[in-house]
């Protein structure tokens, strides 16, 4: 296991002005995250604090040890991404409760937007080769989640319309976090242009939004729940119930 797994500290600002590339800085508490650390073999230190007031000026580090304002398009793209996480979060919840087989399938990707956070941490203006060394970004798991895909799809009826985000719970939470996942490929877009990141981790947040809209589908199937359809306005008048609950 490599050392980006340690990155997303920097998401809560839990980096030293000068750090190494073999060095990270955990707080004392994180124990799930310190153990993925210490299978990296890394040096930690550690911190009894979760705040370490660094920031407290409008800057953050990047893995690369560099400080930028807060609203940099860096620290955009990983604020997005630890959204997209939060939500994945949430929809795995919903799926557990309904018991869809997908809640491996979001820690999975969880983990790896983890990995991409890393990638986001450390832009090719300021890494060395050690830093490039550590933040690899693993293009399998685009396959895998074209698998996925491709699983799913086999048990879904044809999609002949356009679709509303709808179909329960589980289905409404993957279609939520499905728009924060093109939020955050738009939020690459500018990295990718000014070449401070490569395109591999856009692709797989372009597969993910693809996988997150055909899991959605998957769910509302399971539970027998309609998905709404997109109607046009004339439909969408004729369809229309008045104030009595009769339509129109």
């Amino acid at each position: 296991m490599n050392a980006h797994r340690c990155m997303s500290f920097l998401r809560f600002g839990i980096v030293a002005k000068h750090v190494s590339a073999h060095t990270t800085l955990v707080p004392q508490t994180n124990l799930s995250r310190l153990s993925i650390c210490k299978s990296s073999g890394l040096s930690v230190r550690f911190f009894n604090k979760i705040y370490t007031k660094t920031g407290d000026k409008g800057t953050s580090s990047t893995y690369t040890g560099e400080r930028r304002p807060k609203d940099d398009a860096i620290f955009e793209a990983l604020g997005t991404t630890d959204e997209l996480s939060s939500a994945l979060g949430l929809a795995a919840e919903f799926c557990r409760e309904a018991g869809h087989p997908l809640e491996d399938h979001i820690q999975t990707i969880q983990c790896v937007l983890q990995d991409a956070g890393s990638v986001i941490a450390t832009p090719a203006s300021s890494a060395r080769e050690a830093h490039k060394r550590n933040v690899v970004f693993n293009t399998q798991f685009v396959n895998d989640l074209e698998s996925w895909i491709d699983e799913m799809t086999a048990e879904l009826p044809p999609l002949e319309n356009f679709i509303l985000p709808s179909g329960g719970k589980s289905a409404s939470s993957l279609h939520l976090a499905r728009s924060v996942s093109r939020r955050a490929e738009r939020s690459l877009a500018p990295l990718i242009r000014a070449k401070e990141i490569d395109e591999e981790t856009l692709r797989f947040l372009n597969r993910l939004s693809d996988y997150l809209f055909t899991a959605a589908r998957f769910c509302a199937t399971r539970e027998g729940r309609e998905e709404k359809i997109y109607l046009r306005p004339k439909e969408r008048r004729s369809s229309h119930p008045n104030v009595t609950g009769e339509k129109s």
